[in-house]
């Protein structure tokens, strides 16, 4: 596991329980109540049990199917977002989108590592396919055929006091490779050091922060730029 200096580690919300939901009252007891002698005969017995086996498996597939397929929590783990996630934000990351549609410019995005896929990070997508990234001091410029002379990415979400770190960084990039940066650039274990990030290993995007209860929202921390 990388240390919290190096980036920020998102590690999925384990559930301590079981792995099975819990009953319904109305289902445990049956669908057809007691027959006038006070007990349930063999048929409406073995019937009900059916149907609490059918319900158990359909919401146990239907959990897996949204779990891996459709959304899932994480939890932040260490300062490379800062100031748009901090240490232990709970978040409910979107899995489904990127089925569909391309990440865009500013996402937020949870991935595998490339070159540790154990390992589970959180960045801001700033360069897309096509495009040539360049990071010089604390400005980030993106040249593609829309803009051949270049856009300066206007970042306004970060802290002044977090700037720095790897400088000097000029990457092209190839059909499905993406160029992610963390918030905090002073500390943040990015694309300036791992190289490009390839389509394969984006998980999702960041869809709601559940926690702290002071900044729940949807697409927190998601940027569009002027002119991109």
């Amino acid at each position: 596991m990388a240390t919290a200096v190096e980036c920020a580690h998102m590690n999925p919300v384990r559930d301590d329980s079981d792995g099975s939901p819990k009953q319904d009252e109305a289902f445990s007891h049956g669908m057809n109540g007691p027959t006038a002698q006070g007990s349930q005969t063999p048929e409406v017995s073995k019937g009900s049990d059916r149907s609490i086996l059918v319900y158990t498996v359909l919401a146990v597939g239907l959990a897996i199917v949204v779990r891996f397929f459709v959304a899932a929590p994480y939890l932040v783990s260490g300062p490379s977002m800062e100031p748009t996630f901090e240490n232990h934000d709970y978040l409910i990351v979107d899995r489904l989108t990127y089925d569909f549609a391309q990440p865009q410019r500013g996402d937020i995005i949870i991935f595998q590592l490339p070159q540790n896929t154990s390992e589970t990070l959180i960045k801001r997508l700033v360069g897309v396919p096509g495009d040539t990234v360049s990071v010089s001091g604390n400005t980030v410029t993106i040249t593609n055929k829309e803009h051949p002379k270049g856009l300066v990415l206007s970042e306004p979400y970060l802290d002044p006091a977090d700037l720095g770190g790897q400088s000097g960084v000029t990457v092209t990039l190839g059909a499905d490779q993406y160029f992610a940066l963390g918030d905090n650039r002073k500390v943040s274990y990015d694309s300036r050091l791992w190289g490009t990030l390839p389509r394969k290993d984006i998980i999702g995007r960041v869809f709601i922060r559940l926690y702290p209860f002071n900044a729940i929202g949807a697409l927190p921390g998601e940027a569009r730029y002027s002119g991109s």
